[in-house]
């Protein structure tokens, strides 16, 4: 049986990666509150970027996506192109999937932030659902379940739902990927298929020396996904929906030897449930009714 590889990253490491992931999803939030009917998921994208490198970014691991309306559900999605931003226009009422993978001194960050403009209950129910997902993740892992028994266990949570698996339409069928320290020296800022070329160097030294130690670095429901999660850092990115309505988050996932945790608590997906529960906590009894 191969030995656990010994965690790689150090305390300042952490730190730094926290950093980026925080700087991700703050941007993500300004486009939020700049977003508005009438944007286009291009011009959502672009606004993105701008922001990301505006905050210090200066690669990507991949391109930002921006998807609007039943396109937060992935639907008719049938080829890797259909991610990229298209010129679908924002309308009241729509949900909205802002991701993007920013990369500061090497550090990367992969993070996803669902949104909606105006009123949509789906989105609402679908919103305070997610928070399942990520406590059931977090248990798992620290069970040390192979990956994917870890998949099963969220196909499962999401059938008990009545919602429907959407991360099994990205390329591999990924629940997520490891996230490592990018020491490639290719070109910064160039991309290639909406990967920076930085990304797919590293990512192929990764998948190379993963396999042969019998794991993979991408998180899926197949054979190369059948052992513990590897000690390091996951992007992971749950997305479920509900017919026309979809959303995800993503975030890094620590995993060391023997334990695993959640990277930040302070993002903007916790605080919202962490604030709905806290106004269910204190409202006058019968309030809820």
């Amino acid at each position: 049986m191969p030995r656990t590889p010994a965690f790689p990253f150090t305390g300042r490491d952490l730190a730094r990666f926290r950093e980026t992931q925080q700087l991700a999803y703050d941007c993500a939030e300004q486009v939020a509150a700049w977003i508005e009917p009438g944007v286009t998921e291009r011009q959502a994208t672009a606004e993105l970027r701008r922001r990301l490198v505006a905050a210090g970014v200066q690669d990507f691991f991949h391109v930002p996506f921006a998807w609007f309306g039943d396109r937060t559900a992935l639907r008719h999605f049938h080829t890797p192109l259909q991610f990229f931003a298209g010129k679908r226009r924002l309308q009241e009422g729509m949900p909205y999937v802002l991701d993007c993978a920013p990369v500061v001194d090497g550090y990367t960050a992969d993070i996803g932030y669902g949104g909606k403009v105006g009123e949509n209950r789906v989105w609402d129910r679908l919103a305070a659902d997610l928070r399942v997902y990520r406590e059931l993740i977090l248990a798992e892992v620290r069970a040390r379940k192979p990956l994917t028994e870890v998949y099963a266990a969220v196909d499962a949570q999401i059938e008990a739902h009545g919602y429907d698996n959407r991360h099994r339409v990205y390329p591999g069928r990924v629940i997520g990927h490891q996230v490592t320290r990018t020491t490639a020296r290719g070109p910064a800022g160039v991309n290639v298929l909406g990967f920076g070329v930085r990304t797919l160097q590293t990512l192929g030294r990764e998948l190379v020396s993963e396999r042969l130690h019998g794991r993979s670095p991408l998180w899926a429901d197949g054979r190369s996904s059948r052992h513990a999660p590897t000690p390091g850092l996951w992007a992971v990115e749950p997305h479920i929906g509900f017919r026309e309505t979809g959303i995800k988050f993503e975030e890094l996932l620590v995993v060391t030897e023997d334990d695993a945790y959640w990277l930040d608590d302070d993002l903007p997906h916790v605080r919202r449930w962490n604030t709905v529960a806290a106004a269910t906590v204190n409202a006058p009894e019968g309030a809820a009714r």
